[in-house]
């Protein structure tokens, strides 16, 4: 970390881990990914981080310039974290590290994705050549929280907020929309027990869930 190198490689890979392979580092870098969150939130997302570790953390990336403070807009005018312009490079490798994990078995416990977490796996499984076409906005209300999702050019992005004028509104928790995306649930089925909700155009909903196919088990034939 800043004023301390772990390693003395001067591979790229190793200084990169002097600056992010501390435990907890890039998991809150994820939790920015989406936008900036206070303390407390980011708290919440990561399950099992002590508050000490946290502001280690904390400190850490940004005395090395990943994230800084800032303070929110009412009505919350509050303090909280971002990333900067250099922590935002790192949301590409995010992506590919996901890439390659989702491949791994899921953990065997009945925790849950958090929204932030969620968020980061849509991008990370996101399959552009399926977008062919699509420029769309679209409201997706996650556990609650409101995420605005475009997709234009073949690209996919995911910011927190409401979205602006979107032709379609998909809301559920995490597991619900889980079960649609990844594990074959017909959205009519999730939808008539209330756990998925769609309004706005549904023939955007259909398309937009079609962008994220389920990632192929390590060991697995393609």
């Amino acid at each position: 970390m800043a004023g301390k190198r772990a390693y003395e490689d001067p591979c790229g890979i190793a200084r990169a881990l002097d600056v992010v392979g501390e435990r907890w580092a890039l998991l809150v870098v994820r939790e920015l990914v989406l936008g900036p969150k206070r303390f407390t939130d980011l708290r919440t997302g990561l399950r099992g981080v002590s508050t000490d570790v946290l502001s280690q953390r904390l400190r850490q990336l940004e005395q090395s310039g990943v994230l800084r403070q800032v303070t929110l807009g009412p009505p919350a005018a509050t303090r909280a974290y971002e990333l900067t312009a250099r922590g935002r490079e790192l949301e590409p490798v995010l992506h590919a590290l996901g890439r390659w994990g989702s491949r791994e078995p899921f953990p065997t416990n009945d925790r849950e994705l958090g929204v932030d977490a969620f968020g980061v796996a849509l991008s990370t499984v996101f399959d552009p050549t399926r977008a062919d076409g699509l420029d769309t906005t679209l409201a997706l209300v996650v556990d609650g929280d409101l995420l605005a999702v475009t997709v234009h050019d073949a690209t996919l992005t995911i910011r927190r907020g409401a979205a602006e004028q979107p032709d379609a509104r998909l809301q559920g928790s995490v597991a619900a929309l889980r079960e649609v995306l990844w594990r074959g649930r017909p959205l009519s089925e999730a939808e008539a027990d209330g756990s998925v909700t769609v309004g706005g155009l549904r023939s955007v909903v259909r398309r937009f869930l079609k962008l994220f196919p389920p990632p192929v088990p390590a060991g697995a034939s393609a």
